[in-house]
């Protein structure tokens, strides 16, 4: 394929669009918006605290016809003793006024009408047609994978399931991300798809091109291209149905005897991930954590719950059983063995295709830094994921609802019996059941749940007591 490259200043592009006379003046009234209009964002990872200042990063046009803008602007978002990379599309059209929601657009205190662009089907084209043609432009590379061949031409709209990133379908073939927080280095989703696609797994999208540049001196990943399933169903949809449908059940039957049963699924979802668990070990080898590696977890552990406390104190009650489960750890003989592994499994990261189960977004927690995301770890760490993730599954229906009589035991009773099922099919395909190391998968299944309590605490109160219920239940079984 040929490669190209479009020649403009390192902060912004060539213009094309008129918006503004000087569009370095343009990018600063944008930053200046911003501390108001980030916060209103689903992606946008600091809703905790307020943003104290915005400042430009770089901007690149992005060619996109003589009467629209779309620029490609990353900002470094500061609050207080925390600053972190953001990446935005900019829109602005002379012709006509886009049908995108109103939360898009960017009010300027003087300055043309401008807005979030990834909803903006004829201006996200362009990246599709760019990645195809393998073109540069200002020093973001728009890259195929090896060997694939993309159609360009194809108009794209955003999914709405997403938090973190926005991805943008194109056609009902590809579904294209964009890392919203950016991290140094190539990102580790594309990474571990990379790897996972030279072993042949059969549990992933394959990895189709990339959106990636430099930041600071440091290479960075703005987006991933894959292959989109359509007809894929959203693991996280199809477990919330079952309970809905067991939850209104009036037989008293319990769940693996009624119609709509997940526990099926559950098995196989778990030999799924025990089978990209192996994938991974083959790609990217393994190693034995030493002792003071066990202990440095314990640390971060006790650190991570210490700080949790100080933001949710009725976490305090818990916190004698919290810590002996996670000292526990230190005490856990060899070897432990650490890899590579997804970071942040759930029920929303995996989708069930009429040829199995595919895992999604192996980026890890999006509060987590770039060196944990990077370092190995126990495979145990994404089956206490996965099982937090039915303790949710089943408790969502609770939230906000009046306390009735026997509903927080079915839906107990569900969870344990998909639990068990999602571990009985990770043991058969690995040859190892996770809950013979009961020591290991108790601290990091509490560890998960403090980590969902400061989540809640900080953006979804009302749903504080899916986690709390959890760790109530967890160290009392543990007691």
């Amino acid at each position: 394929m040929s490669e190209h490259s479009t020649p403009g200043s390192p902060m912004v592009g060539s213009h094309r669009a008129e918006p503004a006379e000087d569009p370095t003046d343009l990018v600063t009234q944008i930053a200046a918006a911003l501390p108001a209009w980030l916060p209103t964002q689903r992606w946008f990872g600091g809703k905790d605290r307020e943003i104290t200042a915005v400042r430009p990063l770089a901007a690149t046009e992005i060619p996109a016809g003589d009467d629209a803008l779309l620029l490609h602007l990353v900002v470094e978002v500061e609050q207080g003793d925390r600053s972190e990379p953001y990446q935005l599309l900019i829109g602005h059209r002379d012709d006509q006024v886009p049908d995108v929601p109103a939360s898009a657009s960017i009010p300027l205190a003087d300055g043309p009408a401008v807005y979030e662009a990834s909803g903006d089907a004829d201006l996200t084209c362009h990246l599709l047609d760019l990645i195809a043609a393998h073109a540069t432009v200002d020093g973001v590379e728009f890259a195929p994978e090896p060997g694939a061949e993309l159609e360009s031409g194809l108009r794209g709209h955003p999914i709405s399931t997403e938090q973190s990133n926005t991805s943008i379908v194109y056609g009902g073939q590809y579904i294209l991300k964009l890392f919203r927080k950016l991290t140094p280095g190539t990102n580790k989703d594309l990474v571990l798809h990379r790897a996972l696609r030279e072993v042949a797994s059969d549990h992933i999208a394959d990895p189709l091109g990339s959106i990636s540049g430099e930041l600071a001196g440091e290479a960075v990943t703005f987006g991933m291209l894959q292959r989109f399933m359509p007809d894929a169903a959203d693991g996280w949809v199809m477990a919330t149905t079952s309970v809905r449908d067991f939850m209104a059940d009036t037989s008293g039957l319990p769940p693996g005897e009624l119609g709509g049963d997940f526990s099926g699924e559950a098995y196989r979802l778990g030999k799924a991930v025990a089978d990209v668990h192996a994938d991974l070990a083959q790609a990217l080898g393994t190693r034995d954590a030493d002792t003071a590696e066990l202990a440095d977890t314990v640390d971060a552990m006790l650190e991570r719950l210490e700080r949790v406390v100080g933001e949710v104190p009725e976490l305090a009650d818990h916190a004698d059983p919290l810590v002996e489960a996670f000292r526990a750890v230190a005490d856990v003989p060899p070897p432990v063995t650490v890899q590579s592994v997804h970071g942040d499994l759930h029920l929303g990261q995996v989708l069930r295709t009429l040829q199995g189960w595919l895992l999604l977004d192996f980026e890890g927690e999006p509060a987590a830094s770039v060196v944990e995301r990077a370092s190995l770890r126990s495979p145990l760490r994404d089956v206490a994921g996965m099982l937090r993730s039915f303790d949710y599954a089943a408790q969502q229906l609770l939230v906000g609802q009046p306390d009735e009589e026997g509903q927080a035991d079915r839906a107990a009773a569900w969870a344990e019996h998909n639990r068990a099922a999602f571990c009985d099919g990770y043991a058969k395909e690995s040859g190892h059941d996770p809950r013979d190391q009961d020591v290991l998968l108790r601290a990091f299944e509490l560890d998960k749940a403090v980590y969902e309590v400061a989540y809640e605490h900080a953006n979804r109160p009302d749903w504080l007591l899916v986690p709390m219920a959890s760790i109530r239940r967890l160290t009392t079984e543990g007691s």
